[in-house]
């Protein structure tokens, strides 16, 4: 056993692929792998502890809450990334007890809320061709109308859906549990094509979701592979590397891509757990820059940097020309922190107790601290342009302005 490799042991809460487990903190995990007499795990243990927060911070930007309300019950306290979706002038929440709701964004009120207690919501929202998609922990995909909420069509898949649909070019793409990739006909919900990729024994509890760019679908695997297909047949066009497995142990080995690849310029950016944040060209799948960086949340990208929040929580601007450093912020360490969201001259990120933070893009200084939940926040804040939203693992939902 490489207790060396404590970053490895933090995610045995969410491996196993089918499993429930839920992500849990590194110190939960080893406290219930070791005996409290063990000096080597008191010392792993003590080595990620979460950072405390400063009380006597205070913002030097002003932020101001524009709504605030609690939509749905969120998801249980499991790791699933139901985040809510923008789409026109609403956003779509989700909840694990089959609740779909449509709420405006501008005012915070709910324009239609369906809920159906028969099936158990695991992947979504998802929106686009005017419908939302989500999908269930028994393989079907559900759409609706997004300006009624009436349910349009129920089509089924080979296993749960971990990640949210992805609608355009009359298709809705669906990830599965089981690593296939399927393209559903986003008006009739009928099996348009199917990509198949093997997964590892153990891989990260999740799935990323596809991209549409232009006639190309990107995604990212269990295996730690990076494709392009047709969007029309699925047929692959390149793969690409983002890691190689390494170690004895299939937990040492385990390598996984589990955030959604940003486009910019015929780039993909992309990370992978284990693995490397990447600059991947979409004419043929080279790799343009890499960083020995390792994730599993969605990155972000502006005009100059690539910023990355890495297994350890540490916030990270990278340049997007070259991936050198800009910055680092050790601020956050091992609190947990999700992705980071573009908003304005910030990003925002969230942690475990529910905190939202403003970095400025430019040092990495934290410049301002709103706390949404006393729950975790697992999901990155959504920027709808005039406001940003962010969205707790209890269903509290906020919207906040900078001025």
């Amino acid at each position: 056993m490489n207790l060396t490799r404590a970053p490895v042991w933090a995610l045995l809460a969410l491996l196993l692929v089918g499993c429930a487990a839920q992500r849990e903190s590194v110190q939960d995990t080893m406290g219930n792998m070791f005996k409290p007499k063990d000096e080597q795990s008191e010392s792993l243990k003590k080595a990620a502890e979460p950072t405390p927060l400063d009380e006597t911070f205070q913002s030097s930007i002003t932020i101001k809450k524009v709504w605030s309300g609690r939509f749905g019950k969120g998801y249980e306290k499991l790791y699933l990334k139901l985040l809510p979706s923008w789409y026109e002038d609403h956003l779509y929440v989700a909840d694990r007890d089959g609740r779909v709701m449509a709420v405006n964004a501008a005012t915070g009120k709910t324009t239609w809320e369906e809920r159906d207690k028969k099936r158990l919501i695991s992947g979504g929202p998802g929106v686009g061709e005017g419908k939302v998609f989500v999908g269930t922990t028994d393989a079907q995909v559900v759409a609706r109308d997004a300006k009624t909420g009436e349910k349009i069509w129920i089509a089924e898949v080979s296993s749960e859906v971990l990640a949210a649909p992805r609608a355009g070019g009359g298709v809705v793409l669906i990830r599965t549990g089981d690593g296939k990739l399927y393209a559903l006909d986003a008006a009739t919900g009928v099996q348009k094509w199917v990509f198949d990729r093997t997964i590892p024994t153990l891989t990260l509890r999740g799935t990323a979701p596809a991209v549409i760019h232009e006639d190309k679908v990107l995604a990212g695997f269990d295996n730690g592979r990076f494709s392009a297909l047709e969007l029309a047949t699925g047929k692959e066009l390149w793969e690409t590397r983002l890691g190689e497995p390494k170690g004895r142990s299939d937990l040492e080995r385990l390598i996984d891509v589990d955030s959604e690849p940003v486009i910019r310029d015929n780039t993909a950016y992309v990370d992978c757990y284990q693995g490397r944040v990447a600059a991947v060209s979409l004419d043929d799948g080279s790799l343009e820059w890499t960083r020995q960086i390792s994730s599993y949340e969605d990155v972000a990208v502006d005009e100059e940097h690539v910023y990355v929040t890495d297994e350890h929580s540490v916030v990270w601007a990278l340049k997007r020309s070259d991936g050198a450093t800009v910055w680092r912020q050790k601020g956050l360490k091992n609190r947990r922190v999700t992705g980071a969201t573009l908003y304005g001259k910030q990003i925002v990120v969230g942690d475990f107790e529910g905190y939202l933070h403003w970095l400025d893009v430019t040092t990495g200084e934290i410049v301002g601290r709103e706390r949404l939940d006393k729950e975790r926040i697992i999901t990155p804040p959504i920027n709808i342009g005039t406001a940003l939203v962010g969205y707790s693992s209890s269903g509290e939902m906020s919207a906040w302005h900078v001025d």
